[in-house]
């Protein structure tokens, strides 16, 4: 059996910070303890490699220059060419992400972290513009890091932007200087309240919050104006309220709601309106794949469809 050769994937548009990042995790945080490594580069930013500087930490520097030679072929020839016991793979961000993700790696080597790298100053440009792109690269990714960031930065938004798209990431925030921004996120609503009150335009902040924290909730009420999910086919005692939520067009409408216990769920028809008061326990569910939020209804009363029916991830 192969030894296992790991490999870490940077992605992420030209300029975002990817050979920056690349060069602080081997110079400034000591990775790798010196085993022979090398970095596959994909395309010439601004920032430029040292080879000789890299040698300082047995690293070598290969470069694959255009997207049809990105091949299994060429991998193989980089992995006999310079017998790496970890790979730095800096990713061309115009390239096709299943290219990679979908390629024949030399033998051993197994993709152990993606990281995309995102100018937090762009990155509504490059979402609105370059959107499929985009979302491949953040849907592959265990780590964004927005650089670039200073106190005006909206972090809520940019998170809530990438956990719309890959719920599993972990979201840090580089600031200009160069130090990581560990400040806590502020919530629109008062989550120390009796019962949590949420608008409309709270909906979907409090989803993305409740599904990643969902500990700080256990416990907690909430009121909210929801949707009947209850099609004949869902198991009995159990419906689901929530929103249909957008993020930036029509076509991008996605249901966001919670598993609800409730032995009178007969009585809601699918796809009604109610204004649901209701106390939230952490369980282990299987839609949730392990723990999460489950709701117990307190009230339910029927409602009137809102003038807007969505609510929005912004």
């Amino acid at each position: 059996m192969a030894e296992e050769i790991p490999v870490y994937l940077f992605t992420g548009f030209m300029d975002s910070g990817k050979t920056t990042l690349v060069q602080e995790t081997l110079f400034e945080n000591n990775f790798g303890d010196g085993a022979k490594g090398v970095i596959i580069m994909c395309e010439d930013g601004e920032k430029e490699y040292n080879v000789d500087k890299l040698k300082t930490v047995n690293f070598q520097l290969a470069e694959i220059e255009k997207e049809e030679d990105f091949t299994s072929e060429k991998l193989k020839e980089i992995n006999d060419s310079y017998l790496p016991k970890q790979v730095f793979i800096e990713y061309n961000g115009t390239w096709g992400i299943d290219k990679i993700l979908e390629a024949k790696l030399p033998e051993g080597w197994v993709i152990v972290q993606t990281l995309t790298t995102v100018d937090s100053t762009t990155f509504d440009l490059y979402l609105n513009n370059m959107r499929v792109m985009m979302q491949e690269q953040v849907f592959a990714s265990d780590v964004v890091i927005f650089n670039r960031t200073d106190d005006d930065t909206d972090r809520g938004h940019l998170r809530r932007m990438i956990k719309n798209i890959n719920r599993k990431a972990q979201v840090v925030y580089e600031r200009k200087d160069g130090t990581i921004d560990q400040r806590p996120e502020e919530l629109p609503f008062d989550i120390n309240q009796e019962v949590i009150e949420l608008s409309d335009a709270d909906y979907a902040i409090w989803y993305m919050d409740a599904m990643e924290n969902y500990r700080k909730y256990d416990g907690k009420k909430v009121h909210f104006l929801g949707l009947v999910y209850n099609p004949e086919k869902l198991k009995k005692g159990i419906f689901v309220p929530g929103r249909f939520a957008m993020t930036c067009c029509i076509e991008d409408t996605t249901f966001l709601g919670f598993k609800c216990k409730y032995d009178k769920e007969e009585e809601l028809p699918h796809k009604s309106w109610i204004d649901i008061t209701a106390e939230i326990h952490v369980e282990f569910a299987r839609e949730y794949k392990g723990k999460g939020p489950v709701l117990y209804p307190i009230s339910i009363k029927p409602a009137q469809k809102p003038e807007d029916e969505l609510v929005y991830v912004s």
